[in-house]
């Protein structure tokens, strides 16, 4: 993804990034609830985010809503608007996206003096089992509609997922981090460059990649089973890229495993979209890419009280090894990724 531009109007005050929620006390919340006129009751209830601050807010005359605060600095305004932009068109065209509401004739609010906010139907729903019958082949289908919506314009504003540029950012910004333990850094630094250059020996073997508007974060943490199949939450960070980037996250386990999760999956998509064969070569390049980021992203963010609670681990030195051991078994994976050779056994040909 390219770097994100900040909203610097959003700090104001001299708020310092590290901990762009210390002002964002239960009354905070509630009196901006209180400004978007939606007749907050008081009953105020945290939902699971890091990078954001999601609340429950009941309301005393209409069902409860979900109030969404941004991070300062990370999107500016034209970027989140164009999430919410998305969003919209998505679910007009009767997909199910949670989408955010138009109060006071906008989606994006800003609160005295920093917060900037949006507000979003509360959806019902539980946890996907993508093993039901039917589920991986209805999430497929779901996500070609998806896509065959995102294929019409491209982002204007959002990032652009392209090639090993993101997992470098990642890796410069890991190497920045005093977090990373200074006998490990070495290590780090070699086996992360042998992994950017398996990256973009995964996408030149790919050819010319159609990049399409995406959710871009599509993981079973942001999606809701209701009766009629799955609900896609949180678009904070959608973006242009392959299509792969919105399937690759839901195939785990053995090769053989994930042979059978993405035939199931490609059952469902290939009633409403086609993906070229090629684009396989990217599953282990963007697991790489997600695995530098996800490390980057904690380091990035320890100041921020939230994520030495959630992920104490990345404290230990003991962690950074175990993780710069998967790094160098990812490498491998890069080499000779085992879905890809497995389905072209299977289909009796090279990949």
């Amino acid at each position: 993804m390219s770097s994100n531009p900040s909203d610097q109007g959003a700090r104001g005050g001299g708020l310092p990034a590290a901990t762009p929620f210390a002002g964002l006390t239960p009354d905070a919340v509630l009196d901006a609830a209180e400004a978007l006129g939606l007749s907050p009751d008081g009953r105020l209830f945290a939902l699971n985010s890091y990078e954001n601050r999601v609340y429950r807010v009941g309301r005393t005359d209409q069902a409860p809503v979900v109030l969404k605060f941004y991070r300062a600095g990370r999107w500016s305004d034209a970027q989140i608007l164009e999430e919410h932009g998305f969003a919209q068109e998505l679910a007009a065209a009767d997909l199910p996206v949670a989408a955010p509401l138009t109060l006071q004739g906008n989606t994006l609010h800003h609160h005295a003096p920093r917060a900037r906010l949006a507000a979003f139907p509360l959806c019902p729903g539980t946890a996907p089992e993508l093993d039901a019958p039917g589920a991986r082949e209805l999430l497929g289908r779901t996500l070609a509609r998806i896509h065959a919506v995102g294929a019409r314009r491209r982002f204007l504003h959002r990032p652009t997922l392209e090639r090993s540029v993101p997992a470098a950012l990642a890796r410069e910004r890991l190497l920045d981090s005093p977090l990373l333990p200074e006998h490990m850094r070495p290590a780090y630094a070699q086996v992360s460059q042998n992994l950017l250059a398996g990256i973009e020996l995964a996408f030149d073997g790919t050819g010319p990649l159609e990049l399409i508007r995406l959710h871009g974060d599509c993981h079973l943490g942001n999606i809701l089973w209701q009766a009629t199949g799955p609900l896609f939450v949180d678009l904070d960070d959608c973006m242009n890229g392959p299509r792969m980037q919105d399937l690759w996250m839901f195939l785990s386990g053995s090769a053989r495993e994930q042979q059978r999760q993405w035939l199931d999956i490609m059952d469902g998509y290939a009633q409403f979209g086609t993906l070229p064969f090629a684009e396989l070569r990217l599953i282990e390049a963007l697991r790489a890419t997600r695995m530098l980021h996800h490390a980057a992203w904690i380091a990035e963010r320890w100041a921020d009280p939230a994520f030495p609670r959630a992920f104490p681990w990345a404290g230990e030195a003991r962690f950074w090894e175990g993780y710069v051991g998967d790094l160098r078994a990812q490498c491998e994976q890069l080499e000779d990724p085992p879905l890809l050779r497995m389905l072209a056994m299977r289909d009796g040909s090279g990949p």
